[in-house]
């Protein structure tokens, strides 16, 4: 899954000579991703996941291999944005996984917040070896070699997941209408704080592709394995909110380097040591937020609270690339590294907010 997003940026920025066009078109695949994904997410709630998964995933890999084959035959400009919200079906492995430790180590906060980290982590060496494999695939075969590697990864990887029947949690029989996860008090704003974090990811994704290649964007998600065990081994503080504002307001503080780099035309190794530093907020803000939406959600829509949050994720990161396609090639990249930092900066405020209203509320 980490080599989509950047194959398609590499294969359609290649043949058409536009990085707007590159993220404007994964912008509107993760945009339709965050519509659909809560739909499928409540099917594998009702009906389990490996009955949703695997033909869930056949449909979104027909979507990237549609995708290909608008590239490769240079077909009009809407075909390339109509493939690409096709995959939008892709389920919420990450989410289904999750779902499966929180059912492991129910009772047990210490164990599921070690859990969640190594999740984290094995996340975010997916994301770091995904864009590298991705743009050598790209480069030394062909354009089109980083999707096609990845549809057949994704079909693959999702079949061996849904295989392991033993650790899938129970579906729950419904006896009554539930609510929405949508209804918890806390989750809109939990939901707009994702939100704006996935637009940090998005912009920092295209920027850094158009002013140095998709293979450094290693770096940033080695600072946030590295970051996620960590603090997956150490004990957390039991306010996980205020946990969550200082985690974002290190991301905010981190993302500056970044800037700081390309706005003061330091070399590449320079930028890369700075997106390294960066990506150390990454696990721990999204690994503390992930644990406040396990803790709001019922047990029985654990699937499609974690997938909200993802869709929000989604669709910020649409938003995002969109956003650093648009100012890398309008206003150059080392504006568009000013995207991440703002975004990073909007998800402290809202957290912020949310937390003092929640105070005020309690008193």
């Amino acid at each position: 899954m980490g080599m989509f997003s950047v194959s398609a940026v590499i294969m359609i920025a290649g043949s058409r000579g536009s990085y707007a066009l590159a993220g404007a078109v994964t912008a509107t695949g993760l945009a339709a991703t965050a519509v659909v994904a809560p739909f499928t997410a409540r099917l594998v709630d009702r009906f389990g996941q490996a009955r949703v998964a695997v033909p869930a995933t056949a449909l979104a890999v027909l979507g990237s291999l549609a995708l290909v084959l608008c590239v490769h035959y240079d077909a009009p400009a809407w075909t390339l944005f109509a493939a690409y919200a096709a995959t939008a079906t892709t389920p919420n492995t990450g989410g289904m996984s999750r779902a499966r430790w929180a059912h492991l180590h129910r009772g047990d906060p210490a164990a599921l917040h070690t859990a969640n980290s190594f999740e984290q982590a094995a996340d975010e060496l997916c994301f770091m070896l995904g864009p590298v494999l991705a743009a050598t695939l790209c480069g030394a075969l062909f354009p089109e070699a980083g999707t096609l590697v990845g549809a057949v990864l994704l079909m693959s990887g999702v079949l061996v997941f849904a295989a392991q029947r033993a650790t899938e949690p129970p579906v729950t029989s419904r006896t009554r209408t539930v609510a929405s996860p949508l209804r918890t008090p806390g989750m809109p704003a939990l939901l707009a704080v994702f939100l704006a974090t996935g637009a940090v990811f998005g912009a920092l994704e295209v920027v850094s592709i158009a002013h140095a290649g998709g293979a450094i964007l290693a770096l940033q998600a080695a600072g946030s394995c590295a970051a996620g065990l960590v603090y997956g081994s150490l004990r957390p503080a039991r306010n996980v909110r205020l946990r969550l504002l200082l985690c974002l307001a290190a991301m905010t503080a981190l993302m500056s380097l970044p800037l700081l780099a390309a706005a003061g035309s330091a070399s590449l190794p320079v930028l890369a040591a700075c997106l390294l530093v960066a990506g150390a907020a990454t696990a721990p803000t999204m690994v503390t937020g992930m644990t406040l939406v396990q803790r709001s959600t019922r047990p029985e829509q654990l699937n499609e609270g974690m997938t909200l949050a993802v869709t929000a994720l989604l669709g910020g990161i649409a938003a995002g690339a969109a956003t650093g396609g648009w100012l890398a090639e309008h206003a150059g990249t080392a504006t568009g590294y000013a995207a991440p930092m703002a975004a990073a900066a909007l998800a402290l405020v809202i957290a912020g907010a949310g937390t003092a209203g929640r105070a005020s509320r309690a008193g």
